[in-house]
């Protein structure tokens, strides 16, 4: 899965750019209402409360952005990544200038809804299936610029990336295998461009199924396969392919979906059906 290309040196570099975006489209000429202080020397220290429980995500995101306005923000976390959090707690005491902690409030608190909201609803489907072997993935439907800020928050919420993007995975799907001729030359194909990498075949049916098993996928995707053509597929599959399930999957229907034998579960809900988590930031000790 595409977790792997996840490696600290590049999320530190996401991190930074992430920030470096957010902060350039946020305060753009210069923050006018923080010129309100006029001394630009003037500390303050404040707190972050959640509103709501939630799983935390998004901590170095958070620390980046008071960072970059000024390094010498003082920044201390009583959860980290990954937490369970009951509503009305305080997750992080700041003291720095004031000017810094006003301009970059809004910006952090955006990474910090956004991406814990992503961790609470991947550990709320997670926890649905975490009596049995079956993974649930997430997708490319992801908000733009934010695709590794919000894979890194599915894993804190307990759940397992899929392909990261177009790049580090085959995923041959019903056009591409019209555009090739069958599911056999699309995946032939495949193997004769870049050998290395994973190749994944979206069917629609036990023939496209068994084609590609033939053909020695190393995942098949069943697109849109009822509960008892799931369980044929198991059956007819005998391991010898990953299976993963996609399509008109929902908290109605995962576990009943998990308990076929399938290996994953890939749901776009991880990523774009999210509830922001309500934060509030409060100065103390102007």
């Amino acid at each position: 899965m595409g977790d792997a290309l996840m490696t600290p040196a590049i999320l530190k570099q996401i991190i930074q750019t992430n920030v470096e975006q957010a902060l350039a489209e946020d305060i753009g000429t210069g923050d006018l209402t923080a010129q309100l202080i006029h001394d630009s020397q003037q500390t303050a220290q404040a707190t972050v409360i959640v509103r709501e429980p939630a799983v935390l995500a998004g901590i170095a995101w958070f620390n980046e952005v008071f960072h970059q306005i000024d390094p010498d923000t003082q920044i201390q976390w009583h959860y980290h990544d990954g937490d369970n959090i009951e509503a009305n707690q305080t997750l992080v005491h700041l003291e720095g200038r004031a000017r810094a902690l006003l301009t970059g409030e809004r910006c952090a608190l955006n990474f910090l809804q956004t991406l814990s909201g992503t961790a609470t609803l991947s550990r709320y489907y997670a926890r649905k299936v975490a009596h049995l072997p079956v993974k649930i993935l997430d997708t490319r439907k992801t908000i733009p610029g934010l695709r590794l800020a919000q894979k890194y928050a599915v894993q804190c919420g307990g759940c397992t990336n899929h392909r990261m993007g177009l790049y580090d995975a085959f995923l041959i799907k019903e056009n591409h295998i019209v555009a090739c001729g069958s599911v056999c030359e699309a995946i032939q194909r495949a193997r004769h461009i870049a050998p290395h990498k994973q190749v994944e075949v979206e069917v629609e049916n036990l023939e496209q199924l068994q084609e590609a098993i033939d053909a020695k996928a190393e995942i098949i995707m069943l697109d849109n396969f009822d509960l008892e053509t799931l369980r044929q597929a198991v059956k007819i599959n005998l391991g010898q392919s990953k299976l993963e399930v996609s399509g008109n999957v929902d908290e109605n229907n995962l576990l009943a979906i998990a308990e076929t034998g399938v290996d994953f579960i890939s749901l776009g809900a991880l990523t774009k059906h999210l509830h922001a988590i309500d934060l509030s930031m409060r100065f103390y000790g102007v």
